[in-house]
């Protein structure tokens, strides 16, 4: 008898992936021997440190994981306290949308320019290495000759 795998993709919480990756990374530095003991104490230091110091290892990731998908999320953005419901309010926000979209099509400019600097500045590295490589070469069969 089989069992028929699921198709059903779970989403991963944001943030979860980096608490693994840095309890792994911990792991294959201590390597101990009883890992589920380990990780109990890695996450209990960890939930020490966060309510000592209000540092969310899970939100910072989270944050980091955001900013390739919204350059914004570093941005100290206002409570919705102070968000007060107004005409104004959504006109001056209507204006910030605009701002945003403008900025970012300039934005995405500046940042092909930069990858094609980078690109064409690492096959000039490859065509320097090829030529030092072809050149060391030719000395060493003259030495032979």
């Amino acid at each position: 008898m089989s069992i028929p795998f699921s198709s059903t993709h779970y989403r991963i919480p944001q943030g979860f992936g980096n608490l693994l990756e840095g309890l792994t990374r911990e792991i294959l530095r201590e390597q101990p021997d009883n890992i589920p003991a380990f990780a109990a104490a890695y996450f209990e230091n960890l939930l020490e440190k966060r309510e000592k110091t209000n540092f969310d290892p899970a939100e910072w990731g989270t944050k980091v994981d955001d900013r390739f998908y919204n350059n914004h999320a570093f941005k100290e953005q206002e409570p919705l306290e102070k968000c007060e419901p107004g005409k104004e309010k959504s006109q001056t926000s209507m204006k910030e949308v605009t701002a945003l979209n403008e900025s970012s099509d300039e934005d995405k400019d500046m940042e092909e320019n930069t990858a094609l600097k980078i690109q064409a500045a690492f096959r000039g590295h490859l065509a320097r290495e090829e030529v030092k490589k072809s050149s060391d070469l030719q000395e060493k069969t003259e030495e032979n000759e």
